[in-house]
């Protein structure tokens, strides 16, 4: 374990915002982790878990307390048979990328330290569909089933079977199946019920062989459609996210930002048609009616516009991006700008997305 002293959370986080945190602990085994809980513990601090920093913001004053970032890394895959009705006869295979894959279905077990995305190219290089479609979101894996990460048509409770955590309330470690996490849209008992209780060590994901059914989320159609694809392999989704991302999303290492800042809309069937009966885009997907937050954010004339130093996107009016903001207390004011006149127009609340290190 790595200890660090008086480091600034805009340093940590892709906002860049943030004063600094009192001790920053890196993880790098397990065994580990038990230890930072108890030196947080020693100083009687509170302690915060942070991945990446993608979805993150910091406070101006800081944060008189333990911050403890996961850095264990690892890739393990076991598949299971070859498909043709034999004995599974699974074999566990280290994480190499020259490895011969079979032709049944997978578990790949992840360290939560691995960058989301190298996880994603992982299964699709082997041919093997379920995460695909979450291609380029910024984060480490460990974060993934905190708030359910989705996108274009998938989330990852689609294929989490179970993950590795350290119960900081018994002190043990413990093995949380799918049905234990209670998922839902953007949320997981690791962020509401259970919230700071769990350190999520690693994630087991059952992924398959084959493609994404159709019809796609109407973004990947439409940039089917506008380029005369035919290739739906789990590798062929992946460069049609990644470049619908690299259109329409920043990169937060080339430009200040925490992605999509607001969670969309969803509503009931009731809802939903009354939605529509004002003309209101509504998508109707297996997860649920909703409205695209973007899509209200950019009716109320904040596309491209400049809040308090910080820039609405005029290509994702989702993404907040911070040109010239100097604290906290600037991304808030342009926050409940948003936020106010959309409700004032639309009679929707936007939910902001990140969450904040207090």
């Amino acid at each position: 374990m790595r200890i660090n002293q008086n480091i600034l959370i805009s340093s940590l986080t892709t906002m860049r915002l943030g004063g600094p945190a009192r001790y920053v602990l890196e993880i790098e085994t397990p065994a580990d982790i038990p230890d930072a809980y108890g030196f947080a513990a020693t100083y009687h601090l509170p302690t915060f878990v942070l991945g990446y920093g993608a979805n993150t913001l910091g406070h101006d004053e800081g944060f008189n307390g333990v911050i403890i970032i996961n850095r264990m890394k690892g890739i393990d895959i076991t598949w299971a048979g070859d498909g043709a009705g034999g004995d599974p006869a699974a074999h566990s295979v280290a994480s190499t990328v020259g490895e011969t894959a079979t032709a049944g279905p997978a578990q790949i077990k992840i360290m939560g330290g691995e960058y989301w995305d190298d996880v994603v190219a992982y299964a699709c290089e082997r041919g093997l569909t379920g995460i695909e479609a979450l291609s380029k979101i910024p984060g480490l894996a460990g974060a993934a089933p905190v708030q359910n990460i989705g996108a274009y048509g998938q989330e990852i409770a689609d294929t989490l079977e179970s993950i590795e955590v350290y119960d900081t309330a018994s002190g043990t470690f413990r093995t949380l199946t799918h049905a234990d996490l209670n998922f839902s849209y953007r949320k997981s008992i690791l962020n509401t019920t259970e919230k700071n209780r769990y350190f999520v060590i690693s994630i087991t994901l059952a992924l398959k062989k084959g493609q994404m059914s159709r019809p796609y989320y109407r973004s990947i159609e439409q940039y089917i459609s506008d380029h005369n694809l035919t290739d739906f392999s789990p590798q062929g989704i992946r460069e049609i996210v990644s470049a619908i991302r690299a259109d329409k999303l920043p990169d937060p290492l080339d430009k200040a930002s925490s992605g999509s800042f607001f969670k969309n809309i969803y509503l009931t069937n009731e809802q939903a048609e009354l939605a529509e009966s004002k003309g209101y885009p509504v998508y109707r997907g297996k997860d649920g009616n909703k409205i695209n937050s973007g899509w209200l954010i950019q009716h109320a004339g904040f596309s491209g516009q400049l809040l308090h130093g910080i820039r609405v996107s005029d290509k994702a009016s989702l993404v907040l991006i911070n040109e010239s903001a100097q604290s906290y207390n600037d991304l808030a004011k342009a926050r409940d700008e948003i936020v106010g006149k959309v409700y004032d127009m639309y009679g929707y609340w936007l939910e902001q997305e990140p969450v904040e290190i207090v």
